[in-house]
């Protein structure tokens, strides 16, 4: 009995992940298609339309528009959700619970009406179709994420070294930087990452904030669909798939998800 539950529960979870990435597995076939529109099993195999993305002026402006920004909104999250993460642990002052709702509050609002409403705020600020805006824009949904992985982290880390550090003479700002930072770092490498992964990937908050001489991949993407739809999209796909892929992997390779949640 025991084994036939062993065996069962090993086929659901193959299930499972046969389930979420049959598509990938799918789109990347289709991404080495010769045929000139989406189709599967394609009937030839080629790598032209690999070149011809990379041969995209809009694409490649997209994708380096992307990069750039992802960066910028990986570092501010963790420049402005570290202090704060460890402000709503680690300290108590009136009003705590509220601006931990408030941070988290983009979390549960619908992207079109914050979308709707950065636009708003930001045509009257000039910060329309440029790179201040985009960053904000995209900040506004990677904070609350970063936030509550650091804080996740710092809650499981305990406070014992900390205290006994001070108790022999260290500094508040000693002991952060030197027993509390270090142990933090998976944490901080993990929101990072998850900051320029979810960043990379925006295509709904940047809808309102691109113009026509400024625009993200995913957007770049979303405006190539909304005309054709050829193997090239499925190129596409499969270059998010990997950048994103390829962050995890990073992430987990050099310290795990497990000690980055403080665990």
């Amino acid at each position: 009995m025991t084994r036939l539950l062993s065996i069962l529960g090993r086929a659901y979870v193959i299930a499972i992940f046969g389930f979420i990435f049959l598509p990938m597995l799918i789109i990347l076939v289709i991404s080495f298609s010769a045929d000139s529109y989406l189709s599967f099993p394609p009937s030839g195999w080629s790598l032209k339309w690999y070149s011809t993305v990379l041969g995209n002026a809009t694409f490649m402006a997209g994708l380096k528009n992307s990069a750039i920004i992802a960066l910028i909104v990986a570092v501010l999250s963790l420049l402005l959700g570290l202090p704060a993460a460890y402000a709503l642990v680690r300290m108590e002052f009136p009003g705590r619970t509220l601006i931990r709702n408030l941070i988290l509050a983009p979390l549960v609002l619908p992207a079109m009406m914050l979308g709707l409403g950065l636009l708003m705020v930001f045509t009257p600020a000039g910060l329309v179709a440029t790179y201040p805006g985009l960053v904000l824009a995209h900040l506004v949904m990677t904070l609350p994420f970063s936030v509550r992985i650091l804080q996740t982290t710092l809650s499981n880390l305990g406070t014992d070294l900390e205290e006994a550090a001070m108790t022999l003479g260290a500094r508040p700002l000693q002991t952060f930087m030197q027993i509390t930072l270090p142990r933090l770092m998976p944490g901080v490498i993990a929101s990072s990452s998850i900051a320029a992964i979810l960043s990379f990937d925006e295509i709904v908050l940047s809808l309102f904030i691109v113009g026509p001489r400024l625009q993200t991949l995913p957007v770049a993407i979303y405006r190539y669909v909304d005309e054709r739809t050829d193997p090239m999209v499925a190129v596409l796909a499969v270059l998010l798939i990997a950048i994103s892929l390829a962050i995890v992997l990073v992430v987990e390779r050099s310290v795990g998800f497990a000690k980055a949640f403080g665990r």
